[in-house]
């Protein structure tokens, strides 16, 4: 079994990406994304930013490695009536069956970073977009203060070390990482370009609710608790996790809106 895969059919993202909605909009409204545009969404999950960008108009494929997640995604654009928008398997590694320069907008919101071989996650990114084109992604920074780094730092200290040759998917949150990946892709230094943005987590209980969201439903979170409860460290992981979530909460005791920054790229390709 891929692990990458077994990661996100762990519980069930969508109840992550539910608290995530408004800045998925917010997000494809800064692409402007218009109709008849040809997108793929990359590593999608159930539609956060492929939904909006098929309400939008444009032709919409999403591409996820977790069946749960395309079978979700699949189900909400049928309950929506968009018709321009599908969603099916795939690997960001090799997006074996998708033909070169198919779409105009190429848009992976902290879904690509996490497949394996990076190198070969750029390279098929631009192999399917068309000359003239865009590639977007949102990247988790590493040891950033705000939430999801902090998260997966906090998850990384309570589980087992990664097999040899393991590359942390907040190693895309660099600039000079994602230059050189998409570099030896072929793309033009000064094609691409980062910028520092901010996605917000939405919750309309406490912060303590949110958490055992995380908790319940997020790969990450469950294998790490998984490995401290192995280890008589569950309470401890609860404790520093609790402790993030209500240190960073900016609405109050009896509601959660906990923003986290991420590293937006732009490629063009020429």
């Amino acid at each position: 079994m891929n692990p990458n895969k077994t990661l996100w059919e762990k519980g069930d993202f969508t109840r992550i990406a539910a608290t995530m909605r408004q800045s998925g909009e917010d997000l494809v409204d800064s692409l402007g994304v218009s109709a008849g545009m040809d997108v793929l969404d990359l590593g999608c999950g159930d539609g956060t930013t492929a939904i909006p960008e098929a309400e939008r108009g444009a032709n919409v494929l999403g591409v996820d490695i977790a069946s749960n997640l395309v079978a979700a995604g699949n189900a909400r654009a049928e309950a929506a009536g968009l018709k321009n928008l599908r969603f099916q398997e795939g690997d960001a590694s090799n997006l074996d069956g998708i033909a070169d320069e198919s779409f105009d907008l190429v848009v992976s919101i902290f879904g690509a970073m996490f497949a394996p071989r990076p190198i070969d996650v750029a390279r098929e990114m631009v192999r399917v977009t068309r000359r003239g084109g865009r590639i977007v992604m949102g990247n988790w920074i590493p040891g950033d203060p705000t939430l999801v780094a902090q998260i997966l730092k906090i998850s990384a200290a309570f589980t087992p070390p990664p097999p040899e040759g393991f590359i942390s998917p907040v190693t895309w949150g660099v600039e000079d990482n994602v230059k050189e990946r998409f570099g030896a892709a072929g793309v033009r230094s000064e094609d691409i370009s980062c910028e520092r943005a901010t996605y917000s987590f939405r919750h309309p209980g406490p912060p303590h609710e949110l958490l055992a969201t995380f908790r319940t439903y997020y790969g990450p979170t469950m294998n790490a608790f998984d490995a401290a409860a192995k280890d008589g460290r569950e309470v401890e992981l609860e404790a520093e996790l609790t402790a993030l979530f209500e240190a960073q909460n900016q609405a109050g005791s009896d509601r959660t809106e906990i923003p986290a920054t991420y590293l937006k790229v732009t490629v063009l390709k020429a």
